[in-house]
């Protein structure tokens, strides 16, 4: 299980674009890293949104932001596309990133148990560890409580 001061787990994966992202593309910058569910479901969308309508702040900051969920590039254009995002989402349909991290597991909806993502924040530091982990994240308020917490944080 990560915590906060481990090394992030280093990947190589495709955005949205069939474009090849590693982590180590970002060395020397601040990098939000978030997993969520699903595209274009409700939750999923409020997350998005908020870090979309905050995406000036994170710029000027000059703090990268990464979606990542199991959904395939065509997914992720379709979402990309309705909502206006922008920034990259990323591809994990081998669910290589959701394990490596540790946010792939059981989930109860209604009584019923099944696998999946555990909406996660990851934001790594400069260095390439992991500054702080949101595994209770308020979709609607998501962006500020990042941009408040780098601000803690550097």
């Amino acid at each position: 299980m990560l915590k906060e001061g481990d090394s992030a787990p280093d990947f190589t994966t495709k955005n949205q674009n069939g474009e090849e992202v590693k982590l180590t593309d970002f060395k020397g910058k601040r990098v939000v890293l978030y997993f969520y569910p699903k595209d274009d479901t409700p939750g999923c969308t409020k997350e998005a949104c908020s870090l979309r309508d905050s995406f000036d702040v994170f710029e000027e900051k000059g703090i990268k932001v990464l979606g990542v969920s199991t959904d395939d590039e065509k997914s992720h254009q379709k979402f990309i596309s309705k909502y206006g995002l922008p920034f990259d989402l990323l591809a994990d349909t081998d669910k290589t990133l959701v394990n490596d991290y540790g946010v792939w597991g059981e989930k109860n909806n209604y009584g019923k148990k099944y696998m999946g993502i555990n909406r996660t924040t990851f934001l790594i530091d400069e260095n390439g560890q992991i500054a702080k982990i949101f595994k209770k994240v308020k979709v609607d308020e998501h962006a500020g409580e990042v941009l408040e917490a780098f601000g803690e944080i550097s």
